[in-house]
């Protein structure tokens, strides 16, 4: 299976360039041609209404964070959520290698993501539930 990086930037970039339509495609800065993630992420939710979604301060903190995700990534992310909604949980840290993510389950909405660093003390406030994938 091939998967493809999606950079944070491009999250923020394409979220906001509502003028291109679904399944065109976008330069990208280094010259190749990649599908916008807004038009994955619509291609998606036409499918069905089960794809997380990112906020705009997400957003932010994968693009402050340079934090890429690949398809595969995304799929365990969505996953996971499935996981935590069938066990009731509304508020999860969703650990997944290494990287956390801080999502709305009833939303299905990442609020937060950041990478986990090694000896570095991390408080996680007003969540129900914690799933390691």
């Amino acid at each position: 299976m091939v998967t493809a990086k999606v950079k944070a930037g491009q999250l923020q970039a394409n979220l906001q360039t509502p003028d291109l339509q679904s399944g065109q495609r976008q330069i990208a800065r280094n010259g190749e041609n990649q599908h916008a993630f807004r038009d994955l992420l619509a291609d998606k939710l036409k499918a069905g209404s089960s794809q997380v979604k990112f906020s705009a301060h997400a957003v932010e903190r994968l693009h402050s964070r340079d934090i890429a995700l690949t398809d595969n990534e995304l799929v365990q992310l969505n996953n996971a959520v499935d996981k935590v909604k069938e066990k009731g949980g509304k508020d999860a840290l969703l650990m997944m290698g290494d990287l956390a993510f801080v999502v709305s389950v009833p939303n299905r909405t990442v609020v937060t993501a950041m990478e986990k660093f090694a000896g570095e003390q991390k408080v996680f406030t007003n969540i129900d539930s914690a799933l390691v994938v």
